[in-house]
């Protein structure tokens, strides 16, 4: 695995790596940036410009996996990143982008990206309002989400497969009681419980509506 940028992102996925049993070489143009690793860091370390290929044919590009591009520029990651995928053939290559718009638009060129700025924001977005809407995970063409939302009391009692069968989503875990877990067709849905919905974009606002509603079952049962 190559990780080029010692900053606190590639210097923590590093030690990750090598914690998980892979080889690791990390790049930076500073040296004084490595003193972020441990002491007791097992990694090679390479000083010297990412894209340079010189410097990855000596980080061990030609046997590699997977390249991280995690510099704190976007025009340097992206260029990393095709070097490391066009010249190379790397296929596991991601680049990490600040601008979220840049990211949709790499991400529909096939290149990978995690866009920081945006899943930073909608998380402290959801922590500050009291009864926040928003999403925990967009992908970067904005298709589809992951929601959290809370178990309303008219769906107290029903099945996680009934709720996906008519919001037309996928849960893909329940929050119960501080601890997650993933939902079986025998799952009810408990007061309390926070479903992690996979909606698409589209449909949230259609989500929530059916969660305030009760559910088709129980107006057939209510008529009889």
């Amino acid at each position: 695995m190559i990780v080029v940028g010692c900053g606190r992102v590639g210097s923590a996925l590093s030690q990750q790596l090598l914690d998980d049993g892979h080889t690791v070489a990390i790049i930076d143009r500073r040296a004084e940036a490595f003193r972020r690793l441990p002491d007791d860091f097992r990694g090679q370390k390479i000083q010297g410009i990412g894209f340079d290929r010189d410097r990855l044919v000596e980080a061990g590009v030609e046997q590699a996996g997977a390249v991280a591009a995690v510099t704190n520029g976007d025009n340097s990651n992206v260029l990393i990143a095709r070097v490391a995928r066009e010249t190379f053939g790397i296929e596991r290559v991601v680049a990490r982008i600040y601008d979220p718009r840049r990211a949709a638009i790499y991400q529909r060129l096939g290149l990978a990206t995690v866009a920081t700025v945006a899943w930073t924001t909608d998380q402290v977005m959801r922590r500050l309002l009291p009864d926040p809407t928003g999403a925990e995970w967009t992908d970067p063409t904005a298709a589809v989400s992951i929601v959290e939302r809370s178990v309303t009391k008219s769906w107290v009692g029903r099945t996680i497969t009934e709720f996906e069968e008519e919001t037309g989503t996928r849960v893909a875990a329940v929050g119960r009681m501080g601890a997650a877990l993933v939902a079986s067709d025998k799952t009810v849905a408990q007061e309390g419980d926070l479903l992690y919905i996979a909606v698409a974009v589209s449909a949230v606002a259609e989500v929530d509506a059916r969660l305030q509603a009760s559910p088709a079952g129980s107006q057939r049962e209510a008529g009889h």
